[in-house]
């Protein structure tokens, strides 16, 4: 007897760091913590704990309501963003760098774009001098029918940034947000993205396990 299942495809990459009280977050922000209500070590029947955390951990998707007032929560954005074929493309970038449409050196093939900057090295250290993509980027990839972008460092703007104009670009263009991959190691190339926010309901981001496989 045959079967014309289809085996699953296995996982390339996984670009999601270990979360844990380690993980460095934004300055201010709060980190990975966890209450241990219940061990089996201890005697109990079961273990049972808390995790408590700002929702911009480590590798996650940030919502429109992030940084428009009114826009979309987590819970309420398409999912088919976050999910299908999507471009891994490495920069040379220099620390602190707005990202330019001639950086990429690379036509743009997949409607979902992962920038490796090489500018936030270790995700247990958090740095400021992390490069982001400048507006006229995010209009070159919203022409170009990009409807995600991720990038290896934590915010799509730079550091220093208050009016936040790139994270609004985004907004305006419809297209979605991936912060803090794990990108080193990873070549060049196209790959299928699975990127899953979790359903928190009023939340302005999610933390995300972000995994490449190999396309069909």
């Amino acid at each position: 007897m045959t079967s014309d299942r289809r085996r699953p495809r296995p996982i390339r990459f996984d670009l999601s760091p270990p979360v844990s009280p380690a993980l460095g977050v934004w300055p201010g922000d709060n980190p990975a913590s966890r209450e241990v209500l219940a061990e089996l070590d201890a005697g109990d029947h079961l273990t049972l704990s808390t995790l408590r955390t700002t929702v911009h951990l480590g590798t996650h998707a940030d919502a429109p309501s992030h940084t428009q007032a009114g826009g979309a929560t987590i819970d309420a954005v398409d999912l088919d963003a976050y999910l299908g074929s999507c471009q891994v493309i490495p920069l040379d970038i220099e620390r602190g760098e707005l990202i330019e449409p001639t950086d990429l050196q690379t036509a743009i093939t997949q409607p979902r774009v992962l920038l490796a900057t090489g500018t936030f090295p270790d995700p247990t250290r958090f740095t400021t001098d992390f490069a982001a993509p400048s507006v006229a980027l995010v209009a070159y990839l919203a022409a170009a029918g990009v409807v995600l972008l991720g990038t290896d460092a934590p915010s799509m703007d730079l550091f220093g940034s208050k009016d936040l104009p790139s994270h609004r670009a985004l907004v305006q263009s419809r297209i979605a947000v991936l912060e803090g991959l794990v990108l080193h190691g990873v070549p060049a190339g196209d790959y299928e993205l699975v990127a899953l926010p979790l359903p928190l309901v009023g939340f302005d981001a999610s933390p995300v396990r972000a995994v490449l496989r190999d396309r069909d």
